[in-house]
């Protein structure tokens, strides 16, 4: 990247790795020297929760709050009952309003942690789709907006392309998608003033529709920014644990697991997401990336608390801290350390540890675990394991439980929710 900016947020996007492409570089730039530019990033309410993979995009509304710009959480009330049909291989299930309007509610505890939302110039606004795509009358819609959409420009992008080309069906209902979420960018420059889509690379087709629909009806100048597919160093798409998706909501995924999950950060990616995660400067996100040996664990420590702060608060990062010391002071931390975590539905009356030796993957089968707690070589909280018919309930899970296979093989269960 050549470009130099002027602007503070463009600096922030380019220096910490948040930018991937631009529409135009220099009139944005050019925007957010001018004045308040109003920004916004949309979100599907198909989950109950956001997760790790879109506290990317939440840092950059919170960069641009904190360069003095107003930012907008759109949610797609309205859009998810169609269901975004980008790089799927195939259609969404729908949900009824009710449950949208919950997983909205869900959502919304997790931006009030990053974002501050009020009246004010840059105060953060949260709105709803539903508020103007509930409204539309379809024959209208078609006239003034469908008759600016070319379908063979449509069938083009990327998105719809990949599933053409695997000969899997995309319906009517998902081909209108990416025309109600350029219709979207329209109303929230007719309505708001707001300048610019930010969203993930995948969504480069969709922000450029946007732009393309706002500059023929209304002849407004409007601009789009991605942030690129973050990938972990050994290319697994960025937010996925062994357990399955890293949940924001704390009643969906313990601060104690979040802390965790970034504690196990590979030595190759530490800096990369200081960068991205935290707030630290530059230059100490660097410094700490380029630790080696041991000394990088201390670097990652500092990218668990700061995370977890940002989201949890700093008496959740500290007690996920003094816990983590205390389970493995005595044994140590392997760097890859699976957890398992488990409901109280899944505990009911109790688990054999048989079972939780067999889950965390320290042992192959049922036999393999016996023969380790015959041979001595089974641990629990550091304590040998004698007792093979152990059970395993949900008080014992009152804080996490360290199963160790030899002396180097360690696991944690902990109990979620």
């Amino acid at each position: 990247m050549t470009y130099h900016p002027k602007s503070d947020f463009m600096r922030v996007m380019i220096e910490r790795g948040f930018l991937a492409d631009c529409t135009d570089y220099q009139a944005l730039d050019d925007a957010l020297v001018a004045g308040v530019v109003p920004a916004y990033i949309g979100y599907d309410a198909t989950a109950q929760s956001l997760h790790v993979g879109h506290l990317m995009n939440i840092m950059v509304l919170r960069w641009l709050q904190n360069c003095g710009h107003k930012p907008i959480t759109l949610m797609g009330g309205g859009t998810t009952k169609v269901g975004d049909p980008s790089f799927r291989s195939d259609e969404r299930p729908l949900l009824g309003p009710e449950q949208i309007d919950a997983n909205i509610a869900a959502m919304q505890q997790v931006f009030e942690k990053f974002l501050r939302y009020g009246d004010g110039e840059t105060d953060a606004i949260m709105l709803n789709n539903a508020e103007w795509l509930d409204e539309l009358n379809y024959l209208d819609f078609l006239r003034d907006i469908g008759r600016h959409f070319s379908v063979n420009r449509m069938l083009s992008f990327e998105s719809v392309k990949s599933r053409l080309d695997r000969e899997q069906s995309l319906s009517f209902l998902e081909f209108n998608y990416m025309i109600l979420q350029a219709y979207d960018f329209l109303e929230l420059n007719r309505r708001y003033g707001c300048l610019l889509q930010m969203g993930g690379s995948d969504q480069w087709g969709n922000i450029v529709n946007g732009i393309d629909l706002t500059r023929r009806v209304l002849d407004q100048e409007i601009y789009g920014m991605t942030t690129p597919l973050l990938t972990t160093s050994d290319g697994r798409k960025m937010g996925k644990s062994q357990g399955g998706a890293v949940w924001l909501n704390g009643d969906m995924l313990s601060p104690y697991e979040f802390w965790q999950f970034w504690r196990n950060t590979t030595d190759a990616d530490t800096g990369k997401f200081l960068k991205i995660f935290t707030e630290l400067p530059v230059e100490e996100c660097d410094r700490l990336g380029a630790l080696e040996g041991s000394e990088i664990n201390a670097a990652k420590i500092i990218l668990a608390n700061e995370v977890t702060t940002l989201l949890h608060g700093a008496a959740a990062a500290k007690a996920a801290e003094d816990t983590a010391r205390e389970v493995f002071e005595k044994g140590g931390m392997g760097d890859d350390l699976p957890t398992v975590a488990l409901t109280a539905t899944e505990l009911g009356d109790g688990i054999s540890i048989i079972q939780l030796f067999v889950k965390t993957g320290l042992a192959k089968s049922g036999k393999d675990a016996k023969r380790l707690i015959a041979e001595n070589g089974a641990k629990v909280n550091d304590t040998a394991l004698a007792d093979a018919g152990r059970m395993v309930s949900a008080d014992d899970l009152g804080q996490p439980m360290k199963l160790s296979a030899g002396k180097k093989r360690h696991a944690l269960v902990v109990l979620q929710g």
